[in-house]
């Protein structure tokens, strides 16, 4: 068994009965080819829970400073995160996820950039867009619902991929096929609260 598939099986026996997880839409997640995994951020949990709810290993990318932190830098590399720099355009992890949607893995995403301090969806980030325009990866939204409460439920709802051919075709900007992707997003939120 792999690290991955060891601090799955711990996180999920933990997570999963502690904030009663519930997970929709599994059908819609593609069982083979590169999947670029897009969610709200609602807390510091999202990555555990959707990574448990996933019926595929995801590579998260992830902000830089949790690899600094004593007992995360040791586990993160082990658990397919990637690295990045906030704030700029940081070549090095746009080369990496790449790579996983192009060997045909799954790359984990949170849009937004950065947790939402009201729960609310906020503006998603041009990355989005840019890996999704980059690789012939199929692109599924997914919605965080709950607030984490201990024996609340919290849902995890995968929507159906994206129809991305039109938006590949015309060339259309990073932005605006982020703006399309929140929209999805948004459509599982208000739908499943």
């Amino acid at each position: 068994m792999t690290f991955y598939g060891f601090a799955r099986g711990v996180v999920k026996t933990v997570l999963t009965p502690l904030y009663r997880v519930k997970v929709y839409g599994k059908e819609n997640f593609p069982e083979t080819g590169g999947v670029l995994l897009c969610s709200n951020h609602i807390s510091e949990l999202d990555p555990p829970v959707v990574g448990i709810s996933a019926p595929r290993p995801v590579h998260f990318i992830a902000k830089e400073e949790l690899f600094n932190m004593p007992v995360l830098k040791m586990i993160l590399p082990h658990v397919n995160a990637i690295p990045i720099k906030r704030g700029m355009s940081d070549r090095n992890a746009l080369r990496k996820g790449l790579g996983v949607l192009k060997d045909g893995n799954v790359l984990g995403l949170f849009p937004e950039g950065t947790r939402s301090k009201t729960g609310e969806l906020g503006e998603g980030l041009a990355g989005a867009g840019f890996f999704a325009l980059r690789t012939e990866a199929k692109v599924v939204p997914c919605a965080v619902i709950g607030n984490y409460k201990p024996f609340r439920t919290t849902k995890v709802v995968y929507g159906k991929p994206i129809e991305m051919e039109e938006l590949r075709s015309r060339k259309a900007s990073a932005e605006e096929v982020t703006k399309v992707i929140m929209a999805e997003i948004k459509e599982l939120i208000v739908k499943n609260r």
